[in-house]
């Protein structure tokens, strides 16, 4: 897999590692790369777990849900922008006082810049333009990876994950039509995931395959793919709905991560990006 590089993740809450970069983490882990995880905001919207201890917060629990999804994946170091989560489109928190979504872009740019300096970060990866599915945060860190990245000592490689709108369409109507009843497993994910419609912010899920440059097959990654979103059990919504997938359908859906790669020819190769790039 090339020479050993240090390679910066930019997420912007507790568990978008694992439904989205997990299983290249693990890989990079793996082969020797340094794999360092940025969160931009602590996650404090996200569901409240009725197991909670006493003293403890949400926000608490979901750093440790972090710490043990990096044991997963072999992350050396876990580093936290400390904005707050600012939710979906149109909720007040977009506007809260330590809002990401509201963060001035040079100062949270800043704090990303530091890291990549601390660690000469060779690569840098984030989301694509509309964060996958419109959320606010994701779309910042998207353009706050940008101008880091622009601002770093030794600028940084940039690649942004995303998702193949194309194989999620083929994949889920597969399950639809195999089950017809739509209540359980993959077919329910696909009901709730319609990569056509509109998502958070009005645009359809991901990327088609024309504009993406790079899928990594995951191999026998993707358990560690599920086991790292599993570290994530305080987000029933989201996490059960993945994990209510079988091993097998999981792996035909999830078993390749996807990433879009600025400045590079058309055209998607399934390869380790990670080597001499195209």
């Amino acid at each position: 897999m090339g020479d050993v590089s240090t390679i910066v993740f930019l997420h912007a809450h507790p568990d978008d590692e694992a439904s989205q970069t997990s299983g290249t983490m693990t890989l990079a882990s793996r082969a020797g790369h340094r794999v360092v995880c940025v969160y931009a905001t602590n996650g404090d919207q996200g569901e409240v777990p009725a197991d909670l201890a006493e003293g403890e917060t949400l926000v608490d629990r979901r750093r440790a849900e972090a710490e043990a999804s990096a044991r997963v994946t072999g992350t050396a170091r876990v580093v936290w922008l400390d904005y707050a989560d600012s939710g979906m489109t149109g909720w007040e928190q977009n506007t809260g006082e330590r809002s990401f979504h509201g963060a001035d872009l040079d100062e949270a740019a800043a704090r990303l810049t530091a890291v990549l300096d601390e660690e000469d970060a060779d690569v840098l990866v984030t989301y694509d333009w509309h964060g996958g599915y419109g959320h606010p945060d994701h779309v910042k860190a998207h353009r706050v990876a940008h101008a880091a990245a622009d601002r770093a000592r030794r600028r940084p490689r940039l690649l942004e994950g995303t998702m193949n709108r194309d194989h999620l369409r083929s994949v889920f109507a597969r399950a639809l039509a195999e089950d017809a009843a739509a209540g359980t497993g993959l077919a329910s994910a696909a009901h709730r995931m319609d990569v056509d419609g509109p998502a958070d912010d009005g645009n359809p899920v991901g990327t088609p395959e024309a504009e993406i440059h790079w899928a990594v097959e995951l191999g026998d990654a993707v358990t560690a793919k599920r086991e790292a979103l599993a570290c994530h059990a305080s987000q029933v919504t989201d996490v059960g709905m993945f994990l209510a997938i079988s091993p097998e359908q999981f792996a035909i859906a999830f078993g390749r991560e996807f990433y879009v790669e600025p400045g590079c020819e058309p055209g998607m190769v399934t390869a380790w990006p990670f080597d001499d790039p195209r």
